[in-house]
């Protein structure tokens, strides 16, 4: 029986929100980047504290653990990028949530509470999915040129993060349908289709993902899907009297205080603020794209989109630019 819970936890210094789903033994935690949330964990029928270990791990893509928190009394002690952002709730004392705040795009992904007294322990295993948007992406210096290393870095010089098969499975049921193959964030390299045909797997195959499996990261050359969610700042198309060379468009975000958008940001606009602009500018990766939410005539007339012109060369004089400033 699926229980949908909402939990809003109060405290002097943080407001601290979770959606969670309860799926049987397993937990799902929903929450957007920037985000205070809860990851719960609760014993049952323990009342008393003292000689318990609880420790807190997030399980990653090689299937090793991170750790995250452990804590043994009064004595804890946080790890990595997890240190001054985690910290037990411990609202009774049959309580092991983890607090953590100021959710960031890495940190997607399965966490474990392992609750260790005497020689019994109690294993809880908890879903954190961001609220996003998975898009697909390629260099200016064309499809299938990046490994995985490279992927990697694209993702994030595009405010984003390689996506996971979770992400792109809910993006295919969504819609995506994109015929270039992609990197994910386990290794394997898949793309989704919706609308079958000759060129992406065969017209009489089914929906669906295609995968090729496992790949070499360092020596398979592939495009990625990319992973963004909500904006911490202000996504915006910039009015100038006259279109602007690439330097010129940089500059004038600069002027305006902001810097030039990047591929994450329009992506997350587009999708997760309807964001709604028919006029090409320059991003921060040299491409030129702009954002349809309502697609009409001259816009997108078939679908929402953002569209894609290229990588002009950088000299044209013939975009506007879309910045993005940071609140």
């Amino acid at each position: 029986m699926l229980a949908l819970l909402f939990l809003v936890l109060l405290t002097t210094s943080l407001n601290l929100h979770v959606e969670a789903q309860d799926i049987g033994s397993r937990i799902k935690v929903y929450a957007n980047r920037g985000d205070n949330i809860t990851l719960p964990c609760h014993l049952e029928g323990q009342s008393d504290f003292s000689g318990t270990k609880i420790k807190w791990t997030k399980m990653e893509n090689d299937s090793t653990e991170t750790n995250v928190l452990i804590s043994m009394g009064f004595h804890k002690k946080t790890y990595g990028n997890f240190q001054n952002r985690v910290y037990l709730l411990e609202a009774n004392e049959n309580d092991a949530t983890l607090v953590l705040t100021d959710i960031n795009l890495k940190d997607y992904g399965t966490y474990r509470c392992e609750v260790i007294v005497g020689l019994n322990d109690k294993i809880i295993e908890v879903d954190l999915e961001l609220q996003g948007v998975v898009f697909p992406y390629s260099p200016r210096r064309g499809r299938y040129n990046l490994n995985f290393h490279d992927a990697e870095a694209a993702c994030l010089e595009q405010d984003a993060v390689v996506a996971s098969f979770e992400q792109l499975f809910e993006a295919w049921k969504g819609g995506l349908d994109w015929c270039n193959a992609g990197w994910l964030n386990d290794g394997t390299v898949q793309y989704p289709i919706n609308n079958p045909r000759e060129p992406c797997g065969g017209a009489r195959a089914s929906a669906g993902l295609r995968n090729y499996g496992q790949r070499d990261k360092s020596n398979s050359r592939y495009d990625v899907f990319c992973f963004t969610s909500a904006l911490k700042g202000r996504f915006y198309y910039l009015i100038l009297p006259k279109k602007q060379s690439y330097d010129e468009a940089v500059q004038a975000c600069k002027n305006d205080g902001a810097e030039i958008a990047k591929v994450g940001h329009i992506y997350s606009a587009w999708k997760l603020l309807g964001y709604d602009r028919c006029d090409a500018g320059w991003l921060a990766d040299g491409s030129v794209r702009y954002p349809i939410s309502r697609p009409r005539r001259n816009c997108s007339p078939t679908e929402a989109a953002v569209r894609f012109i290229g990588f002009p060369d950088k000299k044209q004089k013939l975009y506007g630019v879309y910045c993005y400033k940071t609140q």
